[in-house]
């Protein structure tokens, strides 16, 4: 049977296996790799940074979309690697490790899985975590496609950015981008076929599939002093909000630069007759960083500098503001949306 007709129930797990490894990078951190019951990692820093993220089919991605675009096990590895990559980006952090559970209904084609193994390897070095490679896993059989990681990272010796200890006077700044992905999403769920959608276009549906966090803001950020930090994945608002009610501050932002973001794009905007200023405030998956600094330091590289942090004043409490008005609180939320 030629290897494009298999499916995963075509083959025993040793043998999906054996198609997996090979796809799979290494790196040194890794002291033993898939195998065994167990990875080993190796741990200098005599700490270590965890974190775990899912995405189930349906609910944060769809096989079929709307507009005729086929996600590929290729998209949902480099997804699954990207946004666990961006929590530890978040603390100011490198990655070390991850571990990958996939659970698939037996109709899943092989070359589906290997794609996604291919994905993985190929967020993991492109993205910029060159010490970072997968130790294992687990598969399973299940109704539908999910993905689970967990990854693993050190902090080579700094203190973690939490975020929780924005001050007032502090700077708040961004590196990334803002609501492209959100761009993409709207674009996967129009009606309007991807095919026809020129290169700019594509390049929206690209990053909500396959997105581009900043991985050397992250350690970047915390060797300048950052303040507190956070990875953007529900909404730049959301998130705001989230940073601001643990540092018990107000974070208020420019509307003159958040303009600056939206007009970028426009073009999807244009073409679907919709306002891009929720994407900005609203689209999380960009997986960028949300930070705050010291004022009058040099911002670090990848930075832009969106706002500043106020004193609480009460009785409106912490949250966030645009040019000191309220904010909607909008954004992603897993079981809302």
């Amino acid at each position: 049977m030629p290897a494009e007709q298999l499916t995963v129930q075509d083959l025993s797990e040793s043998e999906l296996l054996a198609r997996i490894f090979p796809r799979l990078n290494s790196s040194a951190g890794v002291l033993l790799g898939p195998g065994d019951d167990a990875a080993l990692i190796a741990a200098p820093d005599g700490r270590t940074l965890i974190s775990i993220d899912t995405q189930t089919q349906d609910q944060d991605f769809r096989l079929q979309w709307n507009n005729g675009y086929r996600t590929t096990g290729y998209d949902v590895g480099w997804k699954a690697a990207a946004q666990n990559l961006s929590d530890i980006n978040a603390m100011g952090g490198s990655a070390a490790s991850l571990v990958v559970s996939l659970t698939m209904p037996p109709s899943t084609p092989v070359e589906w899985v290997e794609a996604f193994a291919d994905g993985l390897t190929a967020a993991i070095v492109g993205l910029g975590a060159p010490d970072c490679s997968v130790a294992g896993g687990d598969l399973g059989r299940g109704r539908e496609l999910a993905v689970t990681v967990a990854v693993v990272g050190t902090l080579a010796g700094m203190a973690p950015v939490l975020r929780s200890g924005a001050r007032a006077g502090d700077v708040v700044a961004v590196a990334g981008t803002l609501g492209l992905a959100a761009a993409g999403w709207a674009l996967l769920e129009s009606d309007v076929p991807f095919e026809s959608l020129n290169e700019e276009l594509k390049t929206f549906v690209e990053r909500q599939c396959r997105p581009l966090p900043p991985l050397a803001a992250g350690p970047l950020a915390a060797q300048a002093g950052a303040t507190s930090m956070l990875d953007i994945s529900d909404g730049l608002l959301r998130d705001g909000g989230r940073l601001a009610t643990a540092s018990g501050a107000v974070l208020d932002f420019d509307p003159l630069v958040l303009k600056k973001y939206a007009a970028k794009l426009e073009p999807a905007a244009s073409l679907l007759g919709r306002d891009a200023m929720p994407w900005v405030l609203g689209g999380g998956e960009d997986h960028g960083l949300l930070a705050t600094f010291p004022a009058g330091i040099q911002l670090p590289q990848g930075f832009t500098a969106i706002g500043s942090v106020q004193a609480v004043v009460e009785p409106t409490g912490s949250g966030v503001r645009i040019a000191g008005h309220a904010a909607d609180t909008v954004g992603w939320d897993h079981f809302a949306d």
